[in-house]
């Protein structure tokens, strides 16, 4: 069974930083998934954020980039999005995906991801 946990949420103030990690279960290896990060608040649609492929290459929402910089470590089977410059408006739900049916997978398409994490919470104050 596939697990993703999720962790590094927390409270900043409006300038600051949060890593999240994802560690995926041993037998789900990242290197195998394409993998992303999403958002989501009470109310309101997912958001995607970013996405890394089998190979390392990564995509990301427009607005986001610069801020928000995705990455995995495949020795500890762990992704992370590191989140800098953090602001109020960022305050939401954070999950990470994987694609482990060996389809194509992109953070705009959320529906093609086949597991989800069990999210993480980031709360910027001004």
């Amino acid at each position: 069974q596939v697990h993703l946990v999720e962790s590094g949420g927390g409270s900043v103030q409006t300038g600051g930083s949060l890593r999240l990690s994802c560690t995926a279960s041993e037998d789900t290896p990242v290197t195998d998934s394409v993998m992303g990060w999403f958002r989501q608040s009470p109310g309101k649609q997912r958001e995607g954020i970013a996405d890394i492929e089998r190979d390392g290459s990564t995509r990301y929402k427009q607005s986001l980039k610069g801020r928000f910089t995705i990455s995995k470590d495949n020795s500890k089977n762990t992704l992370y999005l590191q989140m800098n410059n953090l602001r109020p408006e960022d305050t939401d739900t954070y999950y990470c995906a994987e694609e482990l049916d060996g389809a194509a997978a992109a953070f705009y398409a959320d529906y093609m991801f086949t597991h989800w994490g069990q999210g993480t919470q980031v709360t910027v104050s001004p």
